[in-house]
């Protein structure tokens, strides 16, 4: 469980973290659409190297029992100082496969949620879409792991999905103010709609892991008194971390999109200190398509960090609903920084989706976990 202070910091993070993350994403795929390998190969990369430190250390408790008991024979002085040096990784609390199986499901979604933006996929309906995670969280609970949820539970639900229809087919129209070049090309909207479904599929299963590794494997650790904040550290290292190699068979594509925006127009970059009373004006001049991408993938860690304080600690539909309203914020933030977004049947569906969440989050338990307590 969360302290009221863990709260506060967490949810600090996604909102401030994720939403600021949207902003700098739509900036970067309106200009480069192509670009969504490259942004997750660096938001990969950032989490890991921030990560690393926290899993290496240069104590091993059971080597030092050993070699105080001499239970491998005489140990001399190189081999001690060689121990007392070297980092080596910390014991994981989690085996590699379900690490695994959880990686080659994050990267793909991952992937394909940022490739969305190359099929004519709005960011109001990519936000929008994406909540309708709930309807798939919901499903797949009921069918594999039995679980059961109340009326109202269902009907937000349904309100929900509801939201994300109506917003998904508003955005599949030309609106009357525009010309025949900017009306969006249905096929490939529809190829775009496709990809987002196929993530939101991907991303229920991974839910589903998620939480069976949390039954099996951290829950029983935390019982024994382990630190929770370890445990979302090791989670999020090695879900970034071990999907790294698998960007190699797409560095032609990492590479040309790397080109492409280091031909930006250039921005200047002032050093602190160097302000008009200064001698002269020092700073760093930087295309401006890399800027936001290194604000993007910053602003990606604060995210990514805050979202894995939240799983491992509460189920992947908590984690869904606190997402969801994130989004909803970040929806609201696209239109006051970018404007135009839409029409009246996409923010109809925008509420919707926001109305749907917030009756689910109020409402009731199932009645197994009522009779559970009883």
């Amino acid at each position: 469980m969360l302290s009221p202070s863990d709260w506060i910091t967490t949810l600090s993070l996604v909102f401030g973290g994720c939403c600021s993350n949207a902003i700098t994403l739509e900036h970067i795929t309106s200009r480069y659409p192509n670009s969504g390998i490259l942004i997750t190969f660096f938001q990969f990369l950032i989490v890991s190297l921030y990560g690393l430190p926290n899993q290496f250390t240069f104590n091993d408790p059971q080597e030092s029992k050993h070699a105080a008991d001499g239970v491998n024979g005489p140990v001399s002085e190189h081999n001690i100082r060689r121990r007392r040096w070297l980092p080596r990784l910390k014991k994981r609390k989690v085996p590699l496969l379900p690490y695994f199986v959880q990686v080659a499901l994050f990267l793909v979604l991952s992937t394909l949620n940022n490739a969305a933006f190359a099929y004519d996929i709005p960011m109001a309906v990519h936000i929008v879409f994406r909540s309708g995670g709930m309807i798939i969280n919901m499903i797949l609970g009921f069918i594999f792991t039995k679980k059961r949820y109340t009326m109202r539970q269902v009907a937000s639900v349904l309100i929900v999905t509801a939201g994300v229809i109506l917003t998904t087919l508003s955005a599949s129209k030309p609106q009357s103010h525009t010309t025949a070049a900017e009306a969006p090309d249905i096929s490939l909207y529809a190829v775009g709609i496709a990809i987002l479904s196929l993530a939101l599929v991907l991303s229920g299963f991974l839910g589903l892991i998620q939480d069976w590794v949390f039954a099996q494997y951290i829950m029983p650790a935390q019982a024994q008194g382990s630190d929770p904040t370890g445990q979302w550290q090791e989670n999020m290292f090695y879900l970034h971390s071990l999907a790294l190699p698998m960007f190699y068979f797409s560095r032609e594509t990492i590479s040309m999109e790397l080109a492409s925006m280091s031909s930006s127009p250039p921005v200047f970059l002032s050093l602190p200190g160097s302000g008009p009373l200064a001698p002269y004006e020092a700073g760093v001049t930087l295309p401006s398509a890399l800027v936001y991408l290194l604000l993007n993938t910053c602003t990606q860690l604060l995210c990514v960090v805050g979202v894995n304080r939240l799983t491992g600690r509460v189920s992947s539909l908590t984690v869904t609903l606190i997402l969801t309203v994130r989004k909803a914020v970040s929806l609201l933030l696209s239109a006051a920084v970018y404007g135009g977004q839409g029409n009246m049947k996409m923010w109809a569906g925008a509420a919707l989706v926001f109305i749907g969440t917030i009756n689910y989050s109020t409402g009731s338990k199932p009645k197994q976990e009522r009779e559970k307590k009883e």
